[in-house]
C-alpha cells in the first residue's frame, strides 16, 4: 500500500503548469517554419528548372552559332577563289555606285547654299565615304569640299554655320592654300558630316 506524502497530497504548493498555450504556440511556429521550408524548396526547384531551360537555350544557340560560322567559312572560301574575285570586286563597285546615287546632288547644293557665306564659293566637292547609310529616310555621308574666299575669316563663319545647322555635323579644316598670282582666293579643304533628308 502506497503511503501518501505531503508532496503528493498538497496540489496547492505545486499547481499544474498551463502548458497547453505553450504547446499551441510551438505547434503554430513549427507549422509556419514548415510552410516556409516548403516555399523555399518550391522556389529552389523552380529556379533549377529555369536554369535548366536557360542552359538548354544557350546550348541550342551555341549549336546554331557554330552552324552559321561553318556556313560563313564555306561562303568565304567560295568568295576567296580566284575565279570569283572579279565578280566580288564588280559587286563592291556596283554597291558603291548605288550608295553614291542614293544621295541627291541637287539637294546637297541646295542645303549648302543655306550655310555658305555670300563671299565664298564651293570649288570642289566629293563623297570620300561611299557607304552612305540610310536611316529613317536620312542619308548620312561625309562631304569633302574645297572652298575659295577672298577673306580668310569667312571660313570661321562657314564652320559656325555648318555646326549650328541640323543637316551638317562637326566640320574640320584639313588644309589651306594661300592666294597665288593666278588664283587670288584663299583655298580651304573642309570635311563635314552631312545628313540628307529624303
Amino acid at each position: 500500500m502506497m503511503r501518501a506524502t505531503p508532496e503528493l497530497m498538497n496540489l496547492a504548493s505545486q499547481p499544474f503548469r498551463k502548458e497547453r498555450a505553450q504547446n499551441a504556440t510551438y505547434a503554430a511556429l513549427c507549422a509556419a517554419l514548415l510552410c516556409s521550408l516548403l516555399v523555399l524548396i518550391g522556389m529552389v526547384l523552380h529556379e533549377r528548372a529555369a536554369a535548366a531551360d536557360i542552359r538548354r537555350q544557350i546550348e541550342a544557340e551555341r549549336t546554331q552559332l557554330q552552324t552559321l560560322q561553318r556556313q560563313q567559312g564555306q561562303f568565304a572560301s567560295v568568295l576567296a577563289k580566284p575565279q570569283n574575285a572579279d565578280v566580288f570586286s564588280t559587286n563592291v563597285f556596283l554597291n558603291e555606285l548605288i550608295a553614291r546615287r542614293s544621295v541627291s546632288w541637287t539637294k546637297v547644293f541646295e542645303d549648302l547654299k543655306t550655310v555658305v557665306p555670300h563671299n565664298m564659293r564651293v570649288e570642289v566637292i566629293r563623297l570620300p565615304q561611299l557607304g552612305a547609310q540610310e536611316n529613317g529616310g536620312v542619308n548620312h555621308v561625309q562631304l569633302d569640299m574645297v572652298i575659295g574666299t577672298d577673306r580668310p575669316d569667312a571660313v570661321v563663319e562657314l564652320l559656325k554655320h555648318l555646326e549650328s545647322s541640323s543637316l551638317f555635323g562637326a566640320a574640320s579644316v584639313v588644309n589651306q592654300t594661300p592666294p597665288t598670282q593666278n588664283d587670288p582666293l584663299y583655298k580651304y579643304r573642309v570635311m563635314v558630316s552631312y545628313a540628307q533628308k529624303l
